[in-house]
């Protein structure tokens, strides 16, 4: 299953057999729909959530998933990022605040870069920690958003885990990061917060 963000709402690609496909009509807001094989169908669900967030969620599915997934990323330029879901050795995560929002550090895979480089040189990057060390990948988000020349573009990013004995942090503020604070996942998850749904999905994907 694949589960793309569009506008806040998550859109998944997903077999048509899978048994977490919910029923048609059972979920007010949700749409349901098996994928016709043109890709003309899936413009017209991107085009609805880029216009409004009052959905639920959107399920697309296909007996082919990469049959549907290759279709749904030919709509799109696709941008590959890479970042870290860091502990510290207090089992503190490290999370950052930026425009508004809690996030993860996270940034653009530079050309001829590896997924896994990036991810550690954004996270030095943007929090001024050197000693990582990095493990496996965690999780993969997606997400859209429109450029300048307003051309539709998917984002890919690949969180790995990450672990580091450092404390000290410098939030990188040229890229608007206002601050970077170690805290435990039950003391994110006491009060509400402003943070963006892909980010939860790695932050819930923590075993």
């Amino acid at each position: 299953m694949y589960a793309i963000y569009i506008n806040g709402t998550p859109l998944y690609l997903t077999t048509s057999n899978d048994p977490a496909l919910p029923t048609p009509g059972a979920e007010e807001g949700t749409f349901v729909m098996r994928y016709p094989g043109k890709t003309k169908f899936l413009v017209n669900y991107v085009d609805m959530l880029e216009k409004t967030d009052k959905h639920t969620a959107v399920w697309l599915h296909h007996s082919d998933l990469e049959r549907l997934r290759a279709d749904f990323f030919s709509l799109f330029k696709l941008v590959e990022a890479a970042g870290g879901l860091v502990f510290n050795d207090r089992d503190e995560v490290l999370l950052i605040f930026r425009r508004g929002s809690w996030d993860l550090p996270k940034g653009k895979i530079d050309a001829g870069e590896s997924r896994e480089a990036a991810a550690v040189r954004e996270v030095q990057e943007e929090t001024g920690l050197q000693m990582l060390e990095r493990g496996a990948l965690l999780h993969t988000t997606y997400h859209t958003y429109r450029n300048r020349k307003d051309r539709r573009v998917l984002k890919p990013t690949y969180w790995y885990r990450m672990t580091t004995t450092e404390r000290h942090l410098v939030p990188q503020t040229e890229e608007d990061i206002e601050r970077a604070e170690w805290m435990t996942l039950e003391k994110f998850f006491e009060k509400k917060r402003v943070v963006y749904k892909n980010i939860l999905d790695v932050l819930n994907s923590v075993d």
